[in-house]
């Protein structure tokens, strides 16, 4: 990892949530919570550094909701703007500021930024055609056109994607296209468009990314890049036909908008010229270190395409780590906005109040730092009772309460040491170093558990020596006990602050000890003799079934209420009817899954290899999204054998698996009987 005290400053900025939806406890625990950890830690070190956040408002999807409903774009991100920065707020992710692309601001920065690129020629034009409605006069993104996918015959696929099997598309790919704006079918027109030669910039991203990050980034980061660049990248695209965005600011031009993608990333840039005029040196000094939180999905966009834009403007730094996260489950299914399977934050909020912080604490005990990971409801009880309240809240509370009733709430003088207060002392100097190297190297989780940890180390040292049972007897030792545990309340209210802020904060007014920088938690003697405390108070209180049967009980009439829309959806009519001749030249053959993994920089595309009986040969097919490629390997299947192969994500797929589809979508096998050999005819 690299040295942290080698910046003069930090630049963090947090992923910009889409501004057509609130926030998630998927978005917390992938983006916001870590990052929040992170810029807190850094000010307790007394660093230069910004925390940057805002609402990405611009792209496809808010045009087509502000539609749907019948308002306009503006009218959709002002709403979900203001929940979201709200949730924020009330959260206590403690942004220097919480910026939005619709800005002013940002559309100048933003508009400098590609004209300048345009005037130095790092752009490729190009005049393609692209579908375009004649009964509404626009020109139709991607996301504005939907047709039958070629790949796996799904009727909704969107021109840039199948949200069935995976597979990303062009628009003129699509089998019977029709515009999302009159349902009419659309014509193919020349537009013109400027793209990013990411190309060109395959070689210095090898270099810079390959062979210089290899051992600091996070191995899925890494990995990811890895695999996209080894299968060669292609220009993209940066405007597009739109009349919501920044306006491509070049002459003929009319009607296009910057892409999104290229448009967000720059908001990070111009939130900090909207925080200060000092800006430039939080993006140009080569001495500011820079850090993206964002999610996996993010990663190709972070990592590749926006430094391959801050090249090529050349007065920028670099991104010094992107540490992102996977995807965070709930109760074991996959997040989903559309079926609101989710746990949303300002929800969150009004359920819970003032516990802040028993979410943050589960989602960073839960964060999927390394891989996907699930949150549960009942794991979010436990993890309040038994160690928030049984171990963190019990030992500071117990500390108090007895300091308030031998000493009368001051903290008494400490007397000779013993081999017990000794090897505690000794065990309190590691905290603080452990903890900073762990938030040093973004391993949250690992900082978080030794937190808890050093609550545990004060449990059993003030357990082991029984205060309350020596009081009557040597009231000097158990002044030296409840000294010594005092300082290790102290301790934690210093180690504990960038995780847990708002609990922290009320142990230093318990504790009537000011807020205090990262150094200062190596001290040990924290509070002197005489230092009067402030009366007890509970840092969590249990939470009871009741609470969290209300939470269980809503999300299952949330998948009761989805089943029940699936099931009024009728079943697909019958296709045009096909001769016998046609249907005799599909080879359809039994056959057994050798092998399954999922297909890098996909969600839904799983890589099978598969014995036919008449070879082993390997397909890809769009399934990730209904099944674990480990529970899949060894079933029985019908594939089609002499389809034309064809390549997704530059694997050779040399056939097509059956699946039943359901009315609600889901997949199902079509399983031969187990009597049937492997390259048994299906007739």
């Amino acid at each position: 990892m690299s040295d942290p005290t080698r910046f003069k400053r930090f630049t963090v900025t947090s992923a910009l949530p889409y501004a057509n939806g609130p926030i998630h406890i998927g978005h917390l625990a992938g983006v916001y919570v870590p990052a929040d950890i992170y810029v807190r830690f850094l000010r307790m070190n007394e660093a230069d550094v910004i925390f940057i956040g805002g609402s990405d408002e611009h792209g496809v999807p808010i045009t087509i909701k502000a539609l749907h409903q019948g308002v306009t774009p503006q009218d959709i991100v002002d709403q979900y703007h203001t929940i979201i920065k709200k949730s924020f707020e009330e959260f206590g992710i403690s942004f220097d500021i919480y910026s939005r692309t619709s800005n002013r601001v940002h559309h100048e920065t933003a508009s400098a930024f590609f004209r300048k690129l345009f005037d130095a020629g790092q752009f490729i034009e190009k005049v393609s055609q692209q579908y375009y409605d004649e009964s509404t006069d626009h020109f139709l993104a991607d996301r504005y056109i939907m047709g039958t996918c070629p790949h796996c015959g799904y009727d909704k696929a969107y021109g840039d994607q199948c949200e069935k099997c995976g597979t990303s598309l062009n628009a003129t790919d699509l089998i019977q296209p029709r515009s999302m704006l009159s349902g009419n079918q659309p014509v193919l027109r020349d537009t013109r468009h400027w793209f990013l030669p990411l190309d060109q910039y395959e070689p210095w991203l090898r270099e810079w990314i390959l062979e210089g990050h290899k051992d600091d980034w996070k191995s899925n980061v890494y990995g990811q890049c890895k695999s996209w660049i080894d299968q060669g990248l292609q220009p993209r695209a940066v405007t597009r036909d739109l009349d919501w965005g920044v306006k491509v600011p070049v002459e003929g031009a009319e009607g296009k908008v910057l892409y999104v993608w290229f448009d967000a990333p720059i908001g990070y840039i111009s939130a900090t010229r909207e925080l200060t005029p000092d800006w430039e040196k939080y993006w140009k000094d080569p001495e500011t270190k820079l850090v993206h939180f964002i999610g996996k999905d993010n990663i190709v966009f972070h990592c590749i395409i926006f430094p391959s834009m801050l090249r090529a403007e050349g007065s920028y730094i670099l991104p010094d780590n992107v540490p992102a996260n996977e995807f965070l489950n709930l109760e074991g299914e996959k997040i989903s906005t559309s079926r609101n399977w989710a746990v949303w934050l300002h929800e969150y909020l009004a359920d819970f109040p003032g516990k802040q912080d028993v979410l943050r604490y589960v989602l960073t005990s839960a964060a999927p730092e390394t891989k996907d990971n699930d949150f549960t409801w009942k794991d979010f009880q436990a993890r309040n009772n038994s160690e928030l309240v049984a171990i963190l809240g019990n030992f500071i509370n117990r500390t108090v309460v007895l300091t308030h009733k031998y000493f009368q709430g001051r903290v008494p003088e400490a007397g000779e040491f013993n081999h017990s207060d000794h090897a505690a002392l000794e065990e309190m100097g590691r905290f603080p170093e452990k903890i900073a190297n762990s938030l040093n190297n973004y391993r949250f989780r690992e900082g978080l558990a030794e937190m808890m940890n050093l609550a545990r180390l004060g449990n059993k040292y003030l357990t082991d020596n029984e205060p309350w049972k020596q009081f009557a007897t040597n009231p000097e030792r158990v002044g030296t006990v409840l000294n010594l545990s005092l300082q290790i309340c102290a301790q934690l209210s210093i180690v504990g602050e960038p995780f847990l802020p708002f609990s922290m904060d009320k142990v230093r007014q318990i504790l009537n000890f000011p807020r205090s920088t990262w150094k200062d938690a190596a001290l040990l003697n924290w509070l002197q003799p005489g230092h009067q405390l402030n009366p007890p108070e509970l840092l969590f209180e249990k939470i009871e079934d009741s609470a969290i049967d209300y939470q269980v009980n809503k999300l299952l009439a949330t998948k009761a209420a989805n089943e029940a829309a699936q099931q009024k959806k009728p079943v697909k009519p019958g296709k045009t009817a096909v001769q016998y001749e046609d249907f005799s030249k599909m080879d359809i053959r039994a056959g057994v899954i050798l092998e399954a993994e999922k297909v890098p920089k996909t969600d839904k595309l799983l890589k099978l290899k598969i014995d036919t009986g008449l070879d082993q040969r390997t397909v890809v097919s769009g399934i990730a999204g209904f099944f674990n490629p480990a529970e899949i390997i060894g079933r029985r299947v019908c594939i089609l054998v002499n389809l034309e192969p064809r390549k997704l994500k530059g694997i050779e797929s040399q056939g097509m698996i059956l699946m039943a589809e359901n009315p609600d979508g889901s997949l199902c096998f079509v399983t031969p009987d187990k009597e049937a050999v492997n390259g048994a005819d299906i007739k």
